[in-house]
């Protein structure tokens, strides 16, 4: 019996608990192995996000035209900016165009994605063809958009006329200027909606509208109380995506109109680019996209708030 007892005890001493070095090794292993992973895109947001960011909140601060040493500024240039009337109008073009462009984007891609969920045929192809736009360098597209918004000659205001319609000088109006760009900026990004509604339609479960159907559901009710629910998480994700792109703007812009006529289509981010790149004023574009930052990261905060009522994720 002592020699069992002995024997048991030092087996017993000399195997390793459950928790022992053996799984911790293990675990460290894995740990090192996860890091090693996540450490390129870590380094990218380092270098690429984070550091700018930091970068910018510094250059704002100075004096500095890029060709002679920096001075310190302290908060003039952000005092600046409430004297600034390009600066209030660059950033009321910005928030017009927001606000018009992502409502009709989400209609259109989610009209487009109903259509395409309807088990029509050749669905892929029409698809393919349907997200091409939105596949397309955006300088390639202001190109050709600006034909077609040539005042005499162009696409749409000869079928404009057609209709008995005159239609304007699309690209040099103060009134048309910006709508214009707003259309070619649907045409361009309805195509990423799309097919995110698409599918999270067809990920809605098909016993619901059954159901539906055997309560005595018209279309409309199934529409309003089954598929914009359970669309809520896509609708989200669109939202908060197409309102950061629409705020940085700029490509279209450029090119259609060069922020014109006047400052009717000069956009924040266009403005920003003028003050550094070409003013060569590089505190005060700090000090713009600084505010630029500001803007989106409320906004989006407002819309993650708010998303704990209206986004359900529950099937």
């Amino acid at each position: 019996m002592a020699v069992q007892t002995i024997a048991g005890s030092t087996g017993t001493s000399g195997s390793s608990p459950p928790n022992g070095p053996p799984r911790r090794r293990m675990r460290d292993g894995q740990t090192r192995a996860a890091w090693l992973f996540l450490l390129p895109s870590f380094a990218g947001f380092v270098v690429f996000t984070a550091g700018p960011v930091v970068a910018a909140g510094v250059i704002s601060l100075l004096d500095w035209n890029l060709f002679s040493p920096p001075t310190f500024a302290g908060l003039r240039n952000f005092w600046r900016l409430g004297e600034d009337p390009t600066f209030w109008s660059a950033l009321g073009n910005t928030a017009y165009f927001t606000f018009v462009s992502v409502p009709l984007t989400i209609v259109v891609s989610l009209a487009l994605a109903l259509l395409l969920n309807q088990g029509l045929r050749r669905v892929a192809a029409f698809r393919s063809l349907l997200l091409l736009p939105y596949a397309t360098i955006t300088v390639a597209v202001a190109f050709v958009w600006i034909w077609l918004y040539i005042p005499t000659g162009g696409l749409v205001n000869t079928v404009l006329a057609l209709v008995g319609i005159d239609g304007p000088a699309w690209l040099i109006s103060d009134t048309w200027a910006m709508p214009a760009l707003i259309v070619m900026s649907v045409w361009k990004g309805f195509g990423f909606g799309m097919v995110v509604f698409l599918a999270g339609l067809q990920a809605i479960p098909q016993q619901l509208y059954e159901a539906a159907k055997v309560d005595g559901s018209s279309p409309w009710q199934s529409f309003r109380n089954i598929t914009l629910p359970m669309l809520s998480p896509s609708f989200f994700f669109v939202v908060v995506t197409s309102i950061i792109g629409s705020f940085q703007v700029f490509d279209q812009a450029l090119i259609m109109t060069n922020g014109g006529p006047g400052t009717g289509t000069t956009t924040l981010v266009m403005y920003i680019y003028r003050t550094g790149f070409e003013n060569y004023d590089q505190g005060y574009a700090a000090a713009q996209s600084l505010v630029l930052f500001a803007f989106i990261a409320v906004i989006t905060g407002i819309q993650f708030v708010l998303q704990r009522r209206l986004v359900h994720y529950d099937n």
